[in-house]
């Protein structure tokens, strides 16, 4: 309860269906200048259709001071919700005209963890072509946490999570498990440990790895390696670019976390499994639960679960 007043006879059918949708975006990016940005507007621009809103509303205050900017009170946050919900209702009408009329159309903007694109984008772009949909790409390498934020930018965002099909973070949005992709241990072709089939937690501690930045998915299995045998790994670089990491590998003795679909095979390296450990990554489709009822972003995601599918039975 943020304790501002409660009073009565303000009709919302009379609001400005708008400034619910100025709130919702609020909610979502925690500034007015995040949401100035992003709806190309000036933030005092911002700052006054929030003060209208709250003046359509009796004067029943929406936001509050917080730090060097704003936040939305208890009533803000109600509205916002509702902006959620009308954007939701307004994608499910838009979705069934769209069905009416007989096919999808239209951009669906893509956000994709590039060695999740490696393994999906080719499926996808030969299962859209020769629809109306037309597929904008962007490729982002970010942590695990970050990824529902993206959501508001995009259409769809294609992350990865390492603790199951749910990224941290989105417990709020719409995911979709596109597939299960098991993590192996990477060494060059002559590397000592090639000869076995899988690798146990004390052959791992006895070699400097390259490992990715603290909080990437992959950083939980150096994790489990060092809680397993109570030795820390020596970590030499810290990289996340998987190509790069691949070419290091191959060029020496360190060893590295990589996954099995997605590497490149022969590339002088070699992929071992961890005895005992059941590593692997989800891949996993993020959406707002409004455009996720969109026909076209339900085409582009349908073609998401195909292309994943035919990779894990390929496998």
């Amino acid at each position: 309860m943020d304790g501002e007043p409660r009073r009565r006879g303000h009709d919302l059918a009379r609001v400005d269906p708008r400034h619910l949708d100025l709130l919702r975006e609020l909610a979502d990016r925690r500034s007015v200048t995040a949401v100035a940005e992003a709806t190309h507007r000036t933030p005092s621009a911002v700052s006054q259709q929030l003060r209208t809103a709250q003046r359509e509303l009796g004067g029943i205050p929406l936001v509050e001071p917080h730090g060097r900017g704003v936040r939305l009170t208890e009533a803000g946050r109600l509205l916002a919700d509702g902006g959620r919900d009308l954007a939701r209702t307004i994608a499910q009408v838009q979705a069934r005209w769209d069905t009416y009329l007989g096919s999808a159309s239209g951009t669906v903007r893509l956000a994709a963890l590039p060695s999740a694109a490696t393994i999906l984008l080719p499926g996808v772009l030969d299962r859209l072509a020769g629809t109306d949909v037309h597929l904008e790409c962007t490729d982002v390498d970010i942590a695990e946490s970050e990824y529902s934020g993206m959501v508001a930018d995009h259409d769809i965002v294609v992350g990865h999570s390492f603790t199951g099909p749910v990224p941290a973070g989105a417990g709020h949005l719409v995911t979709a498990a596109l597939l299960r992709e098991p993590l192996d241990i990477a060494m060059r072709a002559h590397h000592a440990l090639a000869t076995k089939p899988r690798v146990t937690a004390r052959d791992l501690v006895l070699h400097e790895w390259y490992g990715v930045p603290l909080g990437y998915p992959f950083d939980d299995l150096r994790i489990a390696v060092e809680t397993t045998t109570g030795t820390p790994v020596r970590v030499a670089q810290r990289l996340r670019d998987n190509r790069l990491i691949e070419a290091l590998v191959a060029a020496g003795d360190r060893v590295a976390v990589l996954p099995r679909y997605s590497t490149t095979p022969g590339a002088g390296i070699v992929l071992r499994p961890v005895h005992g450990m059941d590593a692997a990554r989800w891949i996993v489709a993020i959406l707002r639960p409004d455009r996720a009822e969109r026909l076209a972003v339900r085409t582009v995601l349908e073609a998401l679960r195909a292309a994943g599918a035919a990779r894990v039975e390929g496998s």
